[in-house]
Parts: structure tokens; sequence; C-alpha cells
């Protein structure tokens, strides 16, 4: 059983994007929590979760007004690499605006306009999590490589929102945090374009990923609010 020990009991739980490989396995993990008493699932398309579209403010804010209980752990599990006819650029002659723009309204306005309804709904006392899928890419101290313009600039907006965003719910929530994850390279659709270069220790499934999220999500604190951490609880520099 996966430890959530540093958390309320009982434990209430919204994920956002159900329908993707992470944010799937997030479910099936909380849903057979014993601590987890309420466990929210939102996404497009996936069955037995609430309708919402993370490119469609109106969608998020109905999702939010369905729940009347305070959220002890919100998870945003959205996110894009790859599309059809869209590609990480490997340099700036294949950098669009239409697939720029794509790539940051669903990796980064999304998640914003989530923790814009969500984060009120998190209890003023008590531990609580506010937790955005992100990536090691989006540091700019760590990028050696280059490329990936789009993905890069989305993921390093979203880990300057998550750092703003916790300036401000720390005021009126002390205990909670508001968190950057990277799951390292996951088995699912985003990843499969580029696992070649990816030794098969370094690749892992989705509820290995998940594993490693939540032990790093149960390890935090308030302390720790407005970083991003990687699978293995190292903290990402920006």
């Amino acid at each position: 059983m996966i430890d959530l020990s540093s958390f309320p009991d009982p434990l209430n739980v919204a994920v956002i994007g159900a329908s993707g490989g992470i944010g799937k396995s997030f479910v099936d993990t909380m849903r057979g929590h014993e601590q987890v008493e309420n466990l929210y699932s939102f996404s497009r398309s996936a069955p037995d979760s609430i309708a919402m579209d993370i490119c469609d403010e109106g969608s998020i804010k109905k999702a939010a007004s369905s729940i009347d209980k305070p959220l002890h752990l919100v998870i945003v599990a959205t996110g894009l690499l790859h599309d059809d006819g869209l590609m990480p650029e490997k340099n700036l002659r294949d950098l669009t605006s239409d697939n720029m723009k794509k790539i940051i309204e669903i990796n980064t306005i999304g998640p914003a306009l989530v923790a814009k309804y969500f984060t009120p709904l998190l209890p003023r006392v008590g531990k609580s999590v506010f937790a955005a899928l992100s990536a090691r890419v989006g540091s700019i101290s760590d990028n050696a490589l280059g490329g990936w313009y789009s993905y890069r600039a989305s993921k390093a907006a979203l880990n300057m929102l998550i750092k703003t965003i916790s300036i401000e719910v720390a005021r009126k929530n002390k205990d909670a945090a508001i968190i950057g994850l990277h799951p390292g390279t996951v088995d699912t659709r985003l990843s499969q374009p580029f696992q070649s270069h990816v030794t098969p220790a370094k690749l892992f499934s989705t509820d290995q990923s998940v594993g490693y999220l939540l032990n790093v999500i149960n390890n935090i604190s308030h302390k720790e609010t407005g970083k991003v951490f990687a699978w293995d609880s190292q903290e990402i520099e920006s």
C-alpha cells in the first residue's frame, strides 16, 4: 500500500487527466487506497470521470463546482509533447506559431486555470498538495542540448506559475504545498517516439512512476512549496 500517512485521514483526492496513462494509474492507485474517502477523476473521455476540457475555462469552472468537500490532494496529470502533425522541434526552422500555441495552451494555461478553480478547495488547516506534472526539460539551467522549443518553454512557464501560485496560496493555506513533478520517462504514448535512447532501467511503467511520485508527495511539506521535484525526490533547479 502506498504510504500517504502525512495527510489527514480520511483523504479527498482529485485527479485531472484521468484518461492518460499516468492519470489513469493515479486514479487506479487512489481508488484502492484505504485512506482515500472521496476520489474525483476528471477528463474529456475516461469512463466514470467528471467531464473537463483543460482548454476550456468554463469546463474547468463547472467541474470544480461539482466538488462540495475540501481537497487534500489535487493532481494535474495532463500534458502534450506530440500529436498528429506536431513533434518537438529539432531547430528553429521547425517552430510554428500554431504548434507552439497548442503546446502552451495544454501544458501551461490549462494547469494554471485548474489551479485558479481548484486551489480554493484546499483546506485552510492540515497538509494539502496541488501537484502538476512538469518535466526536467523545463529547467533553464539544465538545458544543455537545445531543441524542443515549445515543450521546454511550456514547462519552464509552468514551473514559474507553480512558484507564483505557491506564494499566493500560502497566504491563506499555511500547510499547503504547490509543486511540480517530473515523472521520469514513462512507457506511455507521450514518450513512445523517444524511448530508443532510454535504458530499460530508466523506462518506467505508469504504476512505477506513480508510486515514485506519490512517495515524493507524501514526504514533502509546505516548506517545499513552489518547487519542482523529480521522481527520485531530487529537486529540479529552474
